[in-house]
């Protein structure tokens, strides 16, 4: 097995594991998809890889084997599949870095909700040396959050950059120290997992409208949005333990 699902109460962990270098296979993909089959009543999703590396990369024969232009298509088609379901789940996503992360890796990081990078993780779209672009959807979702003349950067000179470097270009969210950052991680994740789901998943709802159609859409759909989270059950118990306990002492189910 390349891909290990594990559960840590409320919190689902998919690690990469497929040594020496994490490299992206069909196989590999087909264990993520797998993986992500089997999430059930995951309140937020940890991505993190095991091994001495996040990724090297894409096995590079995979490309090779790819006669005709169509074909081509048909494999890019699939490897946009993974990010693009870790992006629209309507839990909060994590992926940790604590080691180089490069090509597909990375594009899943940008597809989750939020990145967080050991000190010493470095991050690459490294493509350009096989004379390709990233076909994982790295370079749209890195402009998305650092800005397209930084993304152009990022890919057309393929230079690996630190996690201090990515944090101040706001791509990772947070760097932590290299020692216990793998539990730092998992802390932070488990926070997450814990909290208000249903008012989680309106955020993501609300921040999807943003990047189609800005404020002004977004402002469209927020109040539908939020007023149906009083449907829920979370939300009024919150409410309730605000007015009769205080701010902060509230605990959440999910529904």
């Amino acid at each position: 097995m390349k891909i290990h699902l594990t559960r840590q109460h409320e919190l689902a962990i998919i690690t990469i594991d497929a040594p020496p270098l994490n490299l992206y296979t069909l196989e590999l993909d087909a264990e993520f998809h797998d993986a992500l089959d089997d999430l059930g009543d995951a309140r937020a999703l940890l991505v993190n890889a095991a091994g001495r590396v996040v990724s090297g990369g894409v096995d590079v024969s995979l490309f090779a084997a790819q006669e005709y232009r169509a074909d081509a298509q048909a494999l890019f088609d699939r490897m946009m599949l993974l990010p693009q379901r870790l992006a629209a789940l309507p839990i909060p996503t994590v992926f940790a870095a604590h080691s180089l992360c490069l090509t597909w890796a990375f594009e899943l990081a940008v597809a989750c909700d939020l990145i967080l990078a050991a000190d010493s993780a470095r991050f690459g779209l490294v493509e350009k040396v096989v004379g390709l672009t990233p076909t994982m959807g790295g370079t749209q979702r890195l402009a998305a959050r650092a800005g397209v003349a930084r993304a152009k950067e990022f890919v057309l000179t393929g230079d690996l950059y630190p996690a201090e470097v990515m944090e101040r270009w706001n791509v990772v969210n947070r760097v932590l120290p290299d020692e216990g950052f793998a539990a730092a991680a998992e802390q932070f994740a488990l926070g997450l997992a814990t909290g208000p789901t249903q008012a989680h998943a309106a955020t993501k709802q609300v921040l999807a409208h943003f990047e189609h159609g800005g404020v002004p859409e977004a402002d469209a759909h927020v109040t539908t949005i939020a007023a149906a989270l009083f449907d829920t059950e979370d939300l009024p118990r919150a409410v309730h333990s605000f007015l009769t306990d205080g701010p902060g002492k509230a605990t959440f189910t999910g529904r």
